[in-house]
């Protein structure tokens, strides 16, 4: 039996004797972290379930991180008060900050201070990591502020129609929406090089962009797929993409997608969204995409993702071709002892089981059908085929505080990946894919060079484990088969 461990943040996977690409900064589709196609990055707060001793095993993801103000992390989360001097309305306050609307607001002043809030955040220019800026307040594209966001087009007419009274009503909307539009851009853009220049080994965009719009999934009718109205106001925007070195759409499931197909429609049209307009700059590699999702509904923070959830969004995003998903959630969803309780309960049994079998199925596919220069994508973008591991050949396990996967594929499960998948390749390297007889060429090398690896080049503390525990109930805490 061959064993896969996940050691710390890293998976140790024994079978495979590969090339893997080594950890890239770069803004393209290389993994972020080496021998990982497809990872999941922690962004929830725990300060109430630390409080209550309530225990959270975070081990399989990639960057435990918290959206509170804590500075040096793998993941920095930039709220509206926490780079520069972001121009926009409190509405609960009925209050103007820093000018109210972006043509008010005082760009040199903001990058000044951005500059100081980007040493506090991310103190150390030779760390790597995500810098994520959460601005929300409105969209840079005049068309796109609807609702509450009416506001900031009310006060831009009113701006520029104190300066120019002599203007009709269409004169003061046309010219309020350039301006607008022009001033939005160089907070947006501006910020981005800004952060690029002090820390380009982070990974810099905004959350939410690209949006898809695609709501509606209440209609029998839905496709989840985006309108070719609002890809063409994403074209308008290719400024914001060529100045992002990674995109964050949101793929948040409301109460009424539990357990639903359409699930899946909305979160594969979103990030296909994101992939679309990562390639419209021009340049060698596109921009790597990260899903935000959290691991409860949106709407009912006290009910989590089932299992099924689970592979419609985590499962579909490594399907489609993302490069990882964040979990992220909101101080309110896990603020007393009973919310921390839950969430532990469901880590253990629901959440990280799966993040570990999509994450190392993302692995073995990409080390044997990629050559372990590319990360496997679905051939037919509209099918639902998934990243899993075969449950006949695999037992994801929680062994004795850590997650073990007990298996080895066979040749059927590699042709099964060749059948479904193809190969999108990290930058500069070749990773087409391999045929039915190099896999079992391929899978017979790494076994022999397995079979011939000496004991002591082994997991030692695994093997130890497993000298004194004979897997009984007892010692497995829990299993998952998809």
């Amino acid at each position: 039996m061959v064993s896969v461990v996940w050691k710390g943040r890293s998976c140790v996977l024994l079978l495979l004797s590969l090339p893997i690409s080594v950890l890239q900064s770069e803004a393209n589709q290389s993994p972020l972290f080496e021998h990982q196609p497809f990872f999941v990055t922690w962004n929830i707060p725990d300060h109430v379930c630390r409080r209550h001793n309530i225990s959270l095993d975070t081990s399989p993801f990639h960057g435990v991180t918290t959206p509170a103000k804590v500075p040096d992390q793998f993941l920095s989360l930039f709220y509206t008060d926490r780079l520069g001097l972001y121009p926009h309305v409190d509405f609960k306050r009925k209050k103007l900050y820093n000018g109210g609307i972006p043509q008010r607001g005082n760009l040199k002043a903001s990058m000044t201070k951005a500059k100081e809030d980007i040493n506090y955040y991310i103190p150390f220019k030779t760390s790597q990591g995500l810098a994520v800026i959460d601005w929300e307040e409105w969209r840079p594209l005049w068309d796109r502020n609807w609702g509450t966001k009416r506001i900031y087009q009310t006060l831009s007419v009113a701006h520029i129609s104190q300066k120019n009274l002599c203007l009709t009503e269409e004169q003061a909307i046309e010219i309020s929406k350039q301006q607008f539009q022009v001033a939005a851009k160089s907070f947006m853009s501006g910020t981005l090089a800004l952060g690029r220049a002090m820390r380009p080994n982070y990974l810099w965009g905004f959350y939410l962009f690209p949006n898809c719009y695609n709501n509606g999934w209440e209609h029998p009718d839905y496709t989840g797929q985006c309108s070719e109205k609002v890809k063409r106001q994403n074209d308008e925007l290719l400024w914001l993409w060529e100045s992002s070195t990674a995109l964050f759409p949101s793929v948040y499931l409301q109460v009424s997608l539990a357990d639903n197909p359409k699930a899946a429609l909305m979160v594969r049209y979103n990030i296909q969204e994101a992939l679309r307009v990562s390639a419209l700059p021009r340049r060698n590699a596109t921009a790597p995409v990260l899903v935000y999702m959290r691991p409860v509904f949106a709407d009912q923070n006290r009910r989590f993702l089932s299992q099924v959830d689970l592979v419609r969004t985590i499962g579909e995003s490594a399907a489609v071709g993302a490069s990882g998903a964040v979990m992220w959630g909101a101080s309110a969803d896990f603020n007393d002892q009973t919310s921390c309780e839950m969430l532990s309960s469901y880590l253990s049994s629901t959440l990280n089981p799966y993040i570990t079998n999509v994450t190392l199925a993302a692995q073995l596919c990409s080390n044997f059908l990629c050559r372990g220069n590319g990360r496997c994508v679905r051939k037919k973008s509209n099918s639902n085929h998934y990243l899993h591991l075969n449950p006949e050949n695999f037992r994801v396990m929680y062994v004795q505080n850590r997650y073990l996967v007990l298996g080895r594929p066979t040749l059927t499960d590699l042709k099964t990946f060749n059948k479904m998948f193809t190969c999108q390749c990290y930058k500069g390297l070749n990773c087409s894919p391999r045929t039915y007889k190099e896999l079992s060429k391929t899978l017979k090398f790494s076994m022999k060079q397995w079979l011939y690896q000496k004991a002591h080049t082994l997991n030692t503390a695994m093997l130890e484990d497993t000298q004194q525990t004979s897997f009984t109930k007892k010692s497995v805490k829990n299993t998952f088969n998809v």
